[in-house]
């Protein structure tokens, strides 16, 4: 601290004259490509899959790491986001008069060496620096980069300290979504959470609930299992979850391996970075571990290290989640145009060819001794890249490689808005602060597709499903079978096509052709059967249990339902505890013989009643509808009618207010029917007694009084009606005690007082009216309407009395039945006895109709009355005694 404190002061005192300069001790040396540019990008990626430590026993110097494990399959990925630029360079409304240059490292798949390679970037390579304002522009502007997610974790963080922005092309963790942590990351890959959800899809399609989960130790694989496995447990298990040692250990890889043996799952979903996971699928390979359905993550579902005949047997079928893919045009022929290069800022290059042809170029033998460079093959820079097939020019593995060359578009698009910003209308002066624009960069590339970041800076979530089968010429091929979308909306993201996947079963017949009819299952107990339901298994997860029969008054109808169906044995009639048969409903409805033919009769009866209103109000001013009462008679007709109708809420499935409508309407309706029949029979005898000297009766009961009488008579019961509704209203019910085998609809009377009331009112009526009508039946027979009146409460009381039997001893729907009869009997009694004879004069006797017939004591009316009972007597013989008959012929 006092060297610090000594240099503070020196730096006040001679600030003026002593010129501040940083010199760079030594630099890191890094294999990349480099093209000199007005701005600058910076890249990092892994092509070299194996570092090599220096000697760390501090006695001396140690040297640089060095790079091992070159892989020419990764070598496309720098050469894209060169040729990107090259491109945008070409582009003349793009940057134009800008030419951007950039500086590509590889990390060696090395957390340290990335770490390095990140601060090389942004610092330059100048070797000294004397410009201690960080005035102009950056060694780089953005850096496209890293494919992993720890070395992304660690590396944007020091990059958000200064705000330079950082575009990854491969880090999924969903860690990095956190904005203030990260807030100078971008990526064009979607977020792991959107690949679990993606793998949960595909896992809920096929009813697997019982999953196995390997993770990679690192950010990427811990986040993603530790999402993946909430979500499986909201609809099935995890059997076994374990974690990949980044250090080699065989222990480690040997007891996984004795797991996914051991386990009952044959559903395992991976994930890890392609470098993660070689030894643990040798070891595999190595135990013939088979029939097992991989479900492979992003990382190293389309990886073709993997993806070999050799590991077929154990892993052919894997589904995988896959980047989406997307045809470069121009990259394969600029990836076929490379050649060496002496620059040793392109030593990449160099490493690539000498990998690709197995030589060595003469700069690279010069540095090995004389004796080892006799057996090496010298590279003469002629060979042609057109010849070979490899994984470097194979266009269907470029998934990676596109988002690259969409990150690189990204950074021009936004670079491109802060130069077109004009100094004090933008948000920043001096045309500064890229990442400001590079969030909002929202454009459509030549192949159709949006690219634009979300708030968490994320592209929209589109995956490719992909699955591993088996070629013609006996290779590997990774085929793609389905999308996700996550725009797509709720239940429509993921899309498969079941016919083109290839299943492995782990057999050597499945395993050499395609068996589209083997969907392999992942359950820990099979699903139980109807009948029977689950019981847990003690210290086993959910998934796991026995299947037991179901209990008394409980069924399961169907296989691998998780409850039960509890059953009221008295609606429903068990089978083998995995079904219920209802029992047969029965109520009477308009659809049976019995409602039909009931329900025509009912409207029949209301039409009549309403034709003889017309043809008395047609023929009011007659002598005979005036001699009848005609208002009294309107009245009548109007109250039968609804007596006729009232049948109708009797009919159909009875509901709270059918229930408590039907014998309101049928209580009120007769009692104002029967009121006026009984005030006509005493207007009949007041009728006749006025006509004695002195008698005055007629100005007492004219036909204010009249309908008074009738009004009051009816308002009592809708009093009884209105006090039963209050205390005790009917009310819908099933009947099961009368039939084993059926459930009856009916109406409960809800208080049988209330409804005896209604009953015995309108019987008390009946009764009052039947003894009048019968002492008046001696009155002249040209004005007397007595003897109708008599007959027709004759046959009124005769069915009634007759109802209460039969409604007591009918079963079900016929108790229904048997009350509407009583109703359309008694209501067509009543319409006949009282106005047939009328309608007989009116209509076919005519000359009858007139004051002076009526005068003659011809008895017309008693001819027709014989004639009447005559016709009816056959009926009447059934419900009434012949002497009752006979009576009112006396």
């Amino acid at each position: 601290m006092k060297y610090i404190a000594v240099f503070l002061s020196l730096t006040v005192l001679f600030g003026s004259s002593v010129e501040l300069i940083c010199k760079i001790q030594e630099n890191f040396k890094f294999n990349g490509l480099y093209q000199k540019g007005d701005i600058m990008l910076g890249g990092l990626f892994i092509v070299n899959f194996k570092t090599i430590a220096p000697d760390l026993s501090f006695k001396m110097k140690p040297d640089q790491w060095r790079c091992d494990g070159f892989e020419i399959s990764r070598f496309h990925w720098p050469q894209t986001m060169a040729f990107a630029i090259e491109e945008i360079n070409r582009n003349p409304n793009l940057l134009p008069n800008i030419t951007l240059g950039y500086r590509l490292y590889d990390n060696c798949n090395n957390l340290p060496s990335g770490l390095r390679a990140t601060t090389s970037l942004i610092s330059g390579d100048d070797e000294t620096v004397t410009d201690l304002s960080c005035k102009g522009l950056p060694p780089v502007i953005a850096i496209v980069g890293d494919p992993m997610s720890s070395h992304s974790i660690a590396m944007s963080r020091i990059l958000s300290l200064y705000r330079v922005p950082m575009v990854s092309y491969y880090a999924s963790c969903s860690c990095l979504s956190n904005r203030k942590e990260y807030p100078s990351f971008f990526r064009t890959i979607p977020s792991d959470n959107f690949q679990v959800k993606a793998m949960i899809e595909i896992i809920k399609h096929y009813r697997w609930t019982w999953i196995g989960a390997i993770a990679i130790d690192d950010d990427y694989g811990q986040y993603a299992i530790k999402t993946f496995n909430e979500e499986v447990k909201k609809f099935g298990c995890i059997s076994f979850s374990e974690t990949i040692p980044k250090v080699n250990e065989k222990l480690k890889v040997i007891q996984i391996v004795k797991t996914i043996k051991q386990s009952t799952a044959k559903v395992i979903v991976v994930f890890s970075s392609e470098s993660g996971l070689p030894s643990l699928i040798k070891e595999i390979v190595n135990q013939n571990v088979t029939g097992r359905q991989w479900i492979a993550s992003e990382t190293w579902s389309t990886s073709a290290v993997f993806a070999v005949k050799e590991n077929f047997h154990s892993f052919g079928g894997t589904i995988g989640i896959a980047i989406r893919s997307g045809e470069i045009p121009g990259l394969k022929p600029f990836l076929l145009q490379v050649h060496p290069n002496s620059d040793p800022n392109n030593s990449l290059l160099n490493l690539f060819w000498e990998k690709m042809f197995g030589c060595k170029l003469q700069e690279n033998i010069n540095q090995n001794n004389e004796t080892s460079a006799l057996y090496i093959k010298q590279c003469t820079g002629q060979e042609n890249l057109k010849d070979t097939q490899t994984a470097y020019s194979e266009i269907a593995s470029f998934r990676a490689a596109y988002n690259i060359y969409k990150a690189v578009y990204a950074i021009a698009h936004s670079l491109h808005d802060v130069i077109s910003c004009k100094n004090g209308q933008g948000p920043f002066e001096n045309n500064s602060c890229l990442l400001h624009y590079l969030k909002r960069v929202n454009f459509i590339n030549h192949l159709g597709e949006r690219v634009s970041f979300n708030e968490n800076g994320e592209p929209p979530a589109l995956y490719d499903i992909v699955n591993w089968q088996p070629a013609e010429d006996g290779s590997v091929k990774v085929k793609s079978i389905g999308i996700f979308d996550e725009s797509a909306g709720p239940g429509k993201e993921l899309t498969l096509n079941t016919q083109e996947i290839y299943w492995n079963s782990g057999t050597a017949e499945v395993s050499s052709i395609k068996n589209n009819l083997y969907i392999p299952e992942s359950e820990c107990s099979k699903s139980c059967q109807p009948g029977t339901r689950k019981a847990t298994k003690k210290g086993q997860p959910i998934c796991c249990f026995d299947c037991i029969p179901c209990a008394e008054g409980e069924i399961s109808n169907q296989t691998g339902k998780d409850h039960l169906l509890v059953i009221n044995t008295a609606y429903c009639i068990p089978i083998h505890r995995s079904q219920c048969v209802l029992k047969e409903i029965e109520f009477l409805s308009y659809d049976d013989d019995m409602g039909i033919t009931l329900t025509a009769t009912a409207c029949f009866g209301a039409c009549l009643s309403l034709g003889v209103l017309s043809v008395f109000l047609h023929y009011r001013n007659t002598p005979v509808v005036k001699a009848n009462n005609s208002e009294l008679s309107f009245l009548l007709l109007v109250s039968l009618t609804l007596c006729f109708l009232c049948a109708l809420c009797f009919i159909g499935e009875p509901t709270y207010v059918t229930c408590m409508l039907r014998h309101v309407v049928f209580g009120v309706s007769f009692a104002l029917c029967i009121s006026c029949i009984l005030v006509k029979t005493i207007v009949v005898i007041i009728a006749f007694k006025a006509t004695l000297p002195g008698n005055n009766l007629m100005k007492w009961f004219g036909v204010a009084q009249q309908r008074g009488t009738v009004f009051i008579l009816a308002f009592i019961q809708a009093l009884i009606c209105l006090m039963w509704l209050t205390t005790a209203p009917p009310f819908p019910t099933k009947n099961i005690k009368y039939q084993n085998s059926k459930v009856i609809f009916e109406c409960d009377l809800g208080s049988v007082t209330g409804f005896s009331c209604l009953l015995g009112y309108i019987g008390l009526l009946a009764v009052i009216c039947f003894m009048i009508a019968f002492l008046a039946r001696n009155l002249p027979d040209n004005f007397n309407e007595a003897k109708f009146i008599t007959f027709s409460m004759l046959i009124f009381c005769a069915v009634w009395i007759t109802f209460i039997p039969a409604y007591i001893s009918s079963p079900g729907k016929h108790t229904v039945a048997v009350e509407i009869f009583a109703i359309l009997a008694s209501s067509f009694g009543v319409l006949i006895a009282i106005f047939a004879p009328k309608c007989y004069i009116i209509l076919i006797k005519p000359e009858l109709n007139t004051k002076k017939a009526l005068m003659n004591r011809g008895a017309p009316d008693k001819y027709l009355y014989l004639h009447l009972l005559f016709v009816l007597r056959p009926f009447i013989s059934k419900v009434a005694p012949k002497a009752i008959i006979h009576a009112p012929l006396c």
